[in-house]
Parts: C-alpha cells; sequence; structure tokens
C-alpha cells in the first residue's frame, strides 16, 4: 500500500472535472472492471453529475487531512462513502485504475470508494454498466438488444440522447477481450456519446460515436480514424462541428449499419429532471418517487397514475403518453433476500380510485409484467390519457419488504401518483358478495344510524335497509348496490354486535 502525498503539485480530480469528456484519460488495471469504468466515462460527460459523486474542493493541499468523500444513490438517497488515501500498489505502480497523468489520483480513488460502498476491490471483477450508472446518477436503467435494421437504431437512439440518457453497448460473441477483425472488443463495454448527421460529398450520412473506456483500441473499419477512407468526403469544417479527432484515443465513429452489425446489447440509463438540469437540449423525464413497503397479509399498496397529455411524438398515430415504472427492492443484500417481483395498471375510475378485491377479482390489467426476481425490475409503456391505479407486488406476501417505485413520465403536469391503503387480491376465492369501496366515518355513520333507527340501539332489517340506502348516495357501494337486498340487511342484523352503535354499517365489511 502506499500513501500519495508528497511536496509536488498533485491534483485529485479538477482538471477532469472542468472540462469533462476531453480528458477522459483513465487507465483499467488488474481489475476486469471496464464496465464501472464504461459507466465513468459515460459519467463524464456531464461534469455536473460527476461533481455530486466527487464533491469538489478535495486536493492534497489545503485542508488535506488523509481522507476524500464520495456520493453513491443507494435506494433513492445518497449515501457518501469515506476513504482515505492509502491505493493498492505492486512495485511502486497502481494496481487497479490509474491516469496517464501521474499526478492525478482522481479514478483510483473513486474505484476505491465503489468497492468499498460494493464489499471489496473482488466485488468490481465482472458487472454491468447500468448497475455503475445507476449508483452514480441514481438514473432508471434499460437493457436493450440492438434491433437488426437500421434504419429503426437511429430514432431510437436519438430519442435517448435528446433526453440526456447515458448509453453503454456491448458485443459478448466471442472470447472476452479479444477482437473482432475490425477491432471491436469482445466482452467488452463502450459508451455511445453522440449521434450526427454528417454532411458529405455525395449526400447526408448518419454516424454515431463511440467511446472506448481504454483510451485506444478503436474500431478499423469504414469511418474510423485509421482506415476510414469516407472522412475524405467530408469538409474540415464539418469534422471540425462534429469535433472529429483523428487520434487513437478510445473514440471513434461509425455508421449505424456497422453499429448493428458489431454491437449487440445497449445499457441505457435514464435520467430525470432532479439530476440532468433542464436546458433546450436535453430534456430529461420527470420523475414521482414513492418509498413504500408490503406489509404481510394486507396485499400490495396501491398507487393512482393521471395522464392528462399526450407525447410530443408526431411518429405516434394513437396519441398516447409515454412513461416508464421502476420497482426497486431495498435492502436485498442485507436481509439475504431477492423476492419475486410484479407491476400491474388497471384502469381506474377516477384520480382517487381505489380498487377493493371485489374489484381486482373482476378487473384485468392494462398492462402488467410477469414475477421477476431481479432488484429492480423496469417496465415501459404507453397509455391513452386517463385514469389508472398502479400495483406493485411481491411474491413474499408473509414478509414485510421496503420498495422504491418511481414513475417517469415526459410532462411534469401529467402525471400524479398517490399511495392508497392496499388489499390483499390473493385473498378472494369465491366472493359471496361485493366488498364496500369505501365507509363514512364514524361520525358520519352515528348520525346516520341516530337519524334511522330511533329506537335505540338496536334496529330492525327495515331501518337498516333504509340506513344502507341513503349511503349509496354517498358512493359507498361502488355501483354494487343493485346487489344488496332486505335478506343482506336480516344477515346483517344478525351478525350484529350491539356494542358499537354503528356495527350496523361496520358488518357489512365482514362478508
Amino acid at each position: 500500500m502506499a500513501t500519495n502525498k508528497g511536496t509536488e503539485e498533485i491534483c485529485p480530480f479538477p482538471e477532469f472535472i472542468a472540462d469533462g469528456a476531453t480528458r477522459m484519460d483513465v487507465c483499467q488495471g488488474a481489475l476486469y472492471d471496464c464496465w464501472f469504468l464504461s459507466a465513468v466515462a459515460s459519467l463524464s460527460l456531464y461534469p455536473s453529475l460527476l461533481q455530486r459523486v466527487i464533491p469538489p474542493g478535495q486536493s492534497f493541499q489545503e485542508g488535506y487531512n488523509g481522507c476524500f468523500n464520495f456520493r453513491f444513490w443507494q435506494y433513492g438517497e445518497w449515501t457518501e462513502v469515506q476513504i482515505d488515501d492509502r491505493l493498492p500498489t505492486k512495485n511502486g505502480q497502481l494496481i487497479y485504475l490509474f491516469s496517464t497523468n501521474r499526478n492525478e489520483f482522481w479514478s483510483a480513488l473513486l474505484e476505491k470508494a465503489y468497492a468499498k460502498l460494493k464489499g471489496g476491490y473482488n466485488a468490481l471483477n465482472l458487472g454491468l454498466p447500468h448497475e455503475a450508472m445507476a449508483d452514480m446518477t441514481g438514473g432508471v436503467t434499460e437493457v436493450f438488444t440492438v434491433p437488426p435494421d437500421h434504419r429503426m437504431l437511429g430514432s431510437f437512439l436519438g430519442s435517448l440522447l435528446q433526453k440526456g440518457a447515458l448509453i453503454n453497448c456491448g458485443n459478448s460473441r466471442g472470447s472476452p477481450e479479444k477482437t473482432n477483425e475490425l477491432g471491436i472488443v469482445f466482452g467488452h463495454a463502450y459508451s455511445v456519446t453522440g449521434l450526427e448527421t454528417i454532411k458529405t460529398t455525395t449526400g447526408p450520412v448518419e454516424l454515431v460515436r463511440i467511446r472506448n473506456p481504454w483510451g485506444n483500441t478503436e474500431w478499423e473499419g469504414p469511418w474510423s480514424d485509421k482506415k476510414g477512407m469516407e472522412w475524405n468526403m467530408v469538409s474540415a469544417e464539418e469534422q471540425q462541428r462534429v469535433q472529429r479527432n483523428q487520434l487513437d484515443d478510445g473514440e471513434f465513429w461509425m455508421s449505424l449499419a456497422d453499429f448493428c452489425q458489431n454491437f449487440e446489447m445497449l445499457e441505457v440509463c435514464h435520467l430525470t429532471e432532479d439530476t440532468l438540469s433542464v436546458s433546450t437540449v436535453k430534456k430529461p423525464w420527470k420523475c414521482t418517487p414513492h418509498h413504500g413497503k408490503w406489509i404481510p397479509y394486507q396485499g400490495p399498496p396501491q398507487y393512482n397514475l393521471t395522464l392528462l397529455e399526450e407525447d410530443d411524438d408526431p411518429s405516434d398515430p394513437e396519441l398516447t403518453c409515454s412513461f416508464l415504472l421502476a420497482l426497486m427492492q431495498k435492502h436485498t443484500r442485507k436481509r439475504g433476500v431477492l423476492s419475486y417481483i410484479a407491476l400491474q395498471i388497471f384502469k381506474a375510475r377516477s384520480e382517487h380510485d381505489f380498487l377493493n378485491p371485489w374489484d381486482l377479482s373482476q378487473l384485468r390489467p392494462v398492462l402488467g409484467t410477469p414475477q421477476d426476481q431481479r432488484r429492480e425490475l423496469v417496465f415501459r409503456g404507453r397509455l391513452a390519457p386517463g385514469h389508472y391505479v398502479i400495483i406493485p407486488s411481491t411474491s413474499e406476501t408473509s414478509q414485510e419488504g421496503h420498495f422504491l417505485l418511481r414513475v417517469l413520465t415526459e410532462k411534469a403536469n401529467i402525471t400524479t401518483a398517490v399511495e392508497r391503503p392496499g388489499v390483499d387480491a390473493n385473498s378472494i376465492t369465491v366472493p359471496m358478495s361485493p366488498r364496500l369501496a369505501g365507509l363514512p366515518s364514524v361520525n358520519e355513520a352515528k348520525e346516520l344510524f341516530v337519524k334511522h333507527c330511533v329506537k335505540g340501539p338496536y334496529c330492525s332489517p327495515l331501518d337498516l335497509y333504509n340506513l344502507l340506502t341513503e349511503s349509496i348516495a354517498k358512493g359507498v357501494f361502488a355501483g354494487s348496490e343493485k346487489k344488496l337486498s332486505l335478506e343482506h340487511c336480516k344477515s346483517f342484523v344478525v351478525l350484529m354486535d350491539v356494542s358499537c352503535i354503528a356495527s350496523a354499517l361496520l358488518m357489512y365489511t365482514v362478508l
């Protein structure tokens, strides 16, 4: 172990943060953590995001005390991780991440802090970039298969980049860290950093810009820095506009068709407006978070979703509203349990609707997911404007579990999500009668009882029938009053608990 302090000018972070992507000169060490390095490379596109992870003002000079602080997003909250500056070395050289500038240690310190968060350096061996991107941004991550038709890819990537998403790509069709005939490394994570329509002497061409976090080993096919004769058709002004850099620095351009041939997976981290500042260039998602829990035998909670305004998508003939739902189980490592979870969306009658067990036994979800055993379940959907109910469920109905539900929409004024008390939809077998959708308050029940049952604490079936009939006007039965009969009321009276003046109403809930 070595302590990185001395008399020469040593700067752990600042130059990289100051100008973002232009200073991505980090090299991978002995760990197989290119997935983490790729996420850092994507994060470097937005210096403000990197400053949230690496708080500025830290150095080996003023205020130095041997410790550095970092922040990572965990279950909806930013967690501070403090480390000392002692880094693993061998023969005087850093073993893990290092910078080509021997006086910069930000990458090695960041890697050490992340290793501490995850349980040690060995925990960083092998992984997926979207996990690290979520931990460093608080974004919602999705994994996609690259479409075989490059004409679909352009609009897809363009939409993601317009929202400020961080995108990584990879190819697992060969032996890890071996290259194909055109220089693409198998089992390696790259960052997608841009999409441009390039003006050439033969017409416009759409190209995608990619970065290898190693800082070398580039694409060697058409439009490459080394062998791309196609750049001869592009003016110097146009090359300057798209910031083409003809160096072996790990960044290169390629056509969408070649991208589809050489990459098979996309990992996308969607950023929200509280993470990425809104601008005329980037339009991130609007996010509504809900911290909830599953209570044993009480059934899942419910959330109301109101979609009011369609997307600004002229290619959408159905005029729908896009959204993302992200359901994350909390503290799965501490609990040692990773449950199967699912999401269901039902059509609602109003913006404050609550679906009781009778409703759930009769309705079918308009959208939903099968149960899946993962830390975070992400669901992408489109629905027409209207009112809906979201129900997050777990397979462990006998155990308490905490979760974070995030609702992402394109427009801030079209979504409201409100937690409602839960019911156990699984407890219904063959219902003999519908349950109440809602009950009047205790005071209201007393007033109704005194009004109709003038003979004292007891009431006849006819008194109770009149009492319940008036309750219908308050929406208590949610349309099920057609099944209410005098025979029902006789049953209520038989079951009545005379110790409670409002028992005639409350006894209805046992059926």
